[in-house]
C-alpha cells in the first residue's frame, strides 16, 4: 500500500463537519485496546489484498515513515478524514470516511465496509458486488498510474491479444505523439508504459 500526503479528498464526496464527528474508541478495539494508526492501516491493506485490489493508495493528513508509522512527535491533524484509491477489475475506485474523530476509526470503518462488500461476493453475489462498486468509480489516485485497460479504453473483461493491443497502440499514438496537436510527451509516455505493462500481463502471443 502506498501513502499520499496530504489528504486528497475525492471530489463529490460530502464532508462531515468537525463538530459532528463521533468517537469510535469504545466501538471498536484491537487486542483489547483502541486501534492504532499502524494496526488499522495494516488491517485495511489486508482486506484490500483479499479483494485483489491493485495500485492501492491511502491518502491522509499524517506524514508517515517508511515503515508506515506516523512520524514521531507529529501532531494530530485537525482533518482526520481518510481516502483510499485502488483499482478493482481494471476500474479506478475511491472510498472515503471522516465520520469519526480519529483517523484510526475512519480507517477501521472503511475496512469493515469493504469486508461486508467482499462477503457479498463470497455468497454468490459477484454481480451485486460489481454493481455496488460502480458507485465508487473514481479519478486516478494522487500520483497513481492509470491501469493499462483504462489507458486503451478496454473493458474490464474484454479479451485482448497482443495483435489487437498493438493495433490500438498505433492508432492512439498518432494522437498522443508530441508533434501532433493535443499530443504531449506525457501522453506518449503513458501510452507506451501501458502497452508494455499489458504485453507483460497478457504475453506477446
Amino acid at each position: 500500500m502506498a501513502d499520499a500526503y496530504p489528504l486528497a479528498w475525492p471530489p463529490g464526496w460530502p464532508r462531515t463537519p468537525a463538530r459532528d464527528r463521533i468517537s469510535g474508541k469504545s466501538k471498536w478495539s484491537h487486542q483489547g485496546k483502541p486501534w492504532t494508526f499502524d494496526a488499522a492501516r495494516r488491517a485495511l491493506a489486508d482486506e484490500l489484498d483479499k479483494l485483489n485490489a491493485g495500485h492501492v493508495v491511502l491518502s491522509t493528513n499524517y506524514e508517515l515513515r517508511l515503515d508506515g508509522q506516523p512520524r514521531a512527535g507529529g501532531s494530530v491533524p485537525s482533518d482526520v478524514g481518510i481516502a483510499v484509491y485502488f483499482t478493482y477489475k481494471a476500474r479506478q475506485v475511491t472510498m472515503a470516511r471522516d465520520a469519526y474523530d480519529r483517523a484510526e476509526e475512519n480507517i477501521r470503518s472503511l475496512t469493515l465496509a469493504l469486508k461486508a462488500m467482499r462477503a457479498i461476493e463470497e455468497h454468490g453475489g459477484s454481480l451485486m458486488m460489481d454493481r455496488a462498486f460502480e458507485g465508487f468509480m473514481a479519478i486516478a489516485a494522487p500520483g497513481a498510474k492509470r491501469h493499462w485497460r483504462e489507458v486503451f479504453n478496454f473493458g474490464p473483461n474484454e479479451p485482448i491479444s497482443a495483435t489487437y493491443l498493438n493495433e490500438r497502440y498505433r492508432a492512439k499514438s498518432k494522437a498522443a505523439h508530441p508533434d501532433r496537436p493535443g499530443g504531449s510527451h506525457d501522453a506518449m509516455s503513458e501510452l507506451t508504459r501501458a502497452r508494455d505493462e499489458a504485453l507483460k500481463e497478457i504475453g506477446n502471443g
